[in-house]
């Protein structure tokens, strides 16, 4: 699919472009700003992807984020899907004292005092300096060997920190009813072929997503692998308003 071809080629390069771009995602660049009451490019980058994640949900994990070119790239040495909820809570055990410690961080620098996206950067560029370039090699790793113990996109599930600042955006627009983009089922259309759990990057069964009637879930990145997998079209990727579920519909 022509869909599919532009979303990995994107995040293929985003990827190729994470030496440069690392630090514009960097949680620990945050607080070091904070305790100087500088607003750092990751801060700013974080705001932005709440405010994204409004209208576009989590499609900034699917068609954006370096990490995903990495971990994409992993699927065919694997392609064990991850399986518990458990996982996908480590990042907010992760992600609430890490939010604490920015707060704490801004408190004790009296404020915010300036604005500097470039933080740390030299000429904007990350990796630029031997610590930048042992950071970037870091990470790298520490996400193949996430994939690896976990299964397909095992950071994605588990240490991700920006995913929860996307996971509340997408709640605060389900709640209002903001129109953005959404994965819509017909269920009538639906034959049950499940090919769509079987493309499904992020492990989810999609298939009982689609015969509830509700495709909203936490973890759902808008990748558009199931509706482009789908033989019967019973799934689609648009812009519209959130479909209010019935009692008997769970909504994760």
């Amino acid at each position: 699919m022509k869909r599919q071809k532009t979303r990995k080629l994107l995040i293929t390069l985003s990827f190729f472009l994470f030496p440069i771009t690392l630090f514009y995602f960097s949680p620990y660049l945050i607080i070091q700003g904070g305790a100087a009451g500088i607003i750092s490019g990751s801060f700013l980058t974080f705001a932005s992807l709440f405010l994204f994640s409004l209208f576009f949900g989590r499609a900034f994990c699917g068609w954006v984020c370096p990490a995903a070119g990495l971990q994409e790239s992993l699927f065919p040495a694997v392609d064990k899907p991850v399986k518990g909820n458990i996982i996908n809570r480590i990042k907010y055990f992760i992600w609430v004292p890490w939010l604490l410690g920015i707060i704490a961080a801004f408190y004790t620098a009296g404020g915010i005092h300036s604005v500097d996206f470039f933080y740390m950067t030299e000429h904007g560029i990350s990796a630029s300096s031997l610590p930048g370039i042992i950071t970037y090699f870091g990470i790298v790793f520490l996400i193949t060997i996430l994939a690896l113990l976990i299964g397909k996109r095992g950071m994605c599930h588990s240490i991700c920190w920006m995913a929860p600042f996307m996971i509340l955006g997408n709640k605060l627009r389900n709640a209002l009813h903001i129109p953005g983009l959404r994965l819509q089922p017909e269920p009538s259309s639906c034959i049950n072929c499940k090919q769509c759990n079987k493309k499904c990057p992020m492990s989810l069964d999609v298939n009982n997503m689609v015969t509830a009637g509700d495709m909203r879930n936490s973890e759902c990145i808008l990748c558009g692998e199931c509706a482009d997998i789908c033989p019967k079209s019973a799934i689609n990727l648009s812009f519209h308003n959130t479909k209010t579920p019935t009692s008997t519909e769970k909504i994760e």
